[in-house]
């Protein structure tokens, strides 16, 4: 199955891409990589999700902001790539969590992102190397900031 077709059988909704936030381009192709920089949690009204995990934000609602940053990847990459079934497998995932001092599960929290792609691209395809990280303050107070590398179809 295509990934176009699997996104669609999923009934994912892809966000329209807000302009950026600096002077960086939102996705690089090089060679067959598709490096992807940091990415929020954008939700379906064109708002981010804010917060703290393990402050204003418990896991299961920081991980949701971990599901809507995959989605926004996924639509940077169809609009950079034109089409999603140029996508042949997630490489590498960098997730950042804005969290409080004493939160400890961030990689709960990068789940929500990791399962996304898991369900898109397949269980072999889906699944990279992965790293998760805690911070003290992301971009406009994103909740998660997530960069993520893939390998394109051959």
């Amino acid at each position: 199955m295509s990934v176009e077709a699997r996104v669609a059988e999923l009934g994912l909704q892809l966000p329209e891409m807000p302009a950026a936030l600096g002077l960086y381009r939102p996705v690089l192709v090089v060679g067959d990589l598709a490096y992807l920089s940091g990415h929020g949690p954008l939700q379906p009204d064109g708002t981010f999700v804010k917060g703290k995990a393990g402050a204003d934000l418990d896991v299961a609602a920081a991980k949701e902001a971990a599901r809507l940053t995959a989605l926004a990847s996924l639509a940077s990459l169809r609009v950079a790539l034109g089409s999603l079934d140029r996508v042949g497998r997630l490489v590498k995932t960098m997730g950042l969590v804005n969290s409080a001092a004493d939160f400890v599960d961030h990689p709960a929290v990068i789940n929500g992102f990791s399962e996304v792609m898991r369900d898109v691209l397949g269980e072999e395809a889906g699944i990279g190397a992965r790293s998760a990280f805690g911070v003290a303050a992301l971009p406009a107070g994103w909740a998660v900031e997530i960069e993520s590398v893939f390998q394109l179809a051959g």
